[in-house]
């Protein structure tokens, strides 16, 4: 995982060479802008440390996404995160599917509620609705992604039957995978339409796969139909074996956002832990 940026490793150049080490997926989180108000801290933490500079030059996920599908044939392609709620949800399911198509299915849809307030607040979304409106945002794109006349009605997003293509090549729809804490509200939302969760680190793991057991068994569903994964895992074999032990299925290093060859040295280093 990155955030791709002009001042960092080229994306097209990260995702050839991450390939051909034999990793399994790429990540590229998103921010359409940062207000320089800054009224928010950091993660929404208090006491955060000062916003990093790549936050506000990140290129559009999509656009990168798309470009690397171009040179790669194997490499997953993920957003993590999207942030969906303060999208509009028609568009961003027809950006979506193009990557999937585009690249043979290779799309991880990651996505999240966002915790900067004034971001939100220049998409017209109140940070108090974000989780209502990401909800809303995210049956709408199912429905784009898997229905002939796609329709939906909610509070905040509605869509009269319409017709919209590409369908995404992965069936029924590429992955849906929460980023982030997973308390009771959050852990309903993974039940209801997501297929994979992965916190930040291993600190909120066990508490919140049992929210997501109870919210799968609230309503019927098998929670391993939920694939485990974790963001910033540590690129230790023990930790990673561990992790596997505890049903986790995806871990995702963070690299630098340093020049080419600070990021490729990371690159290399953490390749060394794929044969085990």
């Amino acid at each position: 995982m990155i955030f791709p940026t002009d001042l960092t490793i080229d994306p097209v150049t990260l995702g050839r060479e991450a390939e051909a080490r034999g990793f399994e997926s790429l990540w590229f989180p998103e921010h359409s802008h940062i207000p320089i108000s800054r009224t928010t801290p950091w993660g929404g933490r208090e006491g955060a440390p000062p916003l990093p500079e790549e936050y506000w030059r990140t290129h559009e996920q999509f656009t990168a996404l798309a470009a690397i599908s171009s040179v790669t044939s194997s490499l997953k392609l993920a957003t993590g995160i999207t942030l969906l709620g303060q999208r509009d949800p028609i568009w961003t399911a027809k950006q979506a599917a193009t990557v999937d198509y585009l690249s043979g299915g290779r799309l991880i849809f990651g996505v999240g509620y966002g915790w900067n307030k004034e971001e939100l607040a220049s998409h017209g979304v109140n940070y108090t609705e974000r989780r209502a409106r990401l909800r809303e945002c995210a049956l709408t794109v199912k429905a784009l992604w898997t229905q002939e006349e796609a329709a939906f009605e909610g509070e905040f997003v509605n869509l009269e039957p319409s017709w919209a293509w590409p369908k995404p090549t992965t069936k029924p729809h590429p992955p849906i995978v929460m980023g982030g804490t997973a308390g009771p509200k959050t852990a309903a939302d993974i039940a209801e339409f997501c297929d994979g969760w992965m916190p930040i680190g291993t600190r909120t793991l066990d508490k919140g796969w049992d929210n997501i057991v109870a919210a799968c068994e609230a309503i019927d569903r098998d929670p391993n139909a939920i694939e485990l994964g974790i963001f910033a895992a540590k690129a230790d074999a023990e930790e990673l074996e561990s992790l596997a032990d505890r049903g986790v299925k995806r871990a995702i290093f963070s690299l630098p956002q340093g020049p080419e060859a600070e990021v490729m040295e990371a690159l290399d280093t953490f390749a060394t832990l794929l044969p085990r």
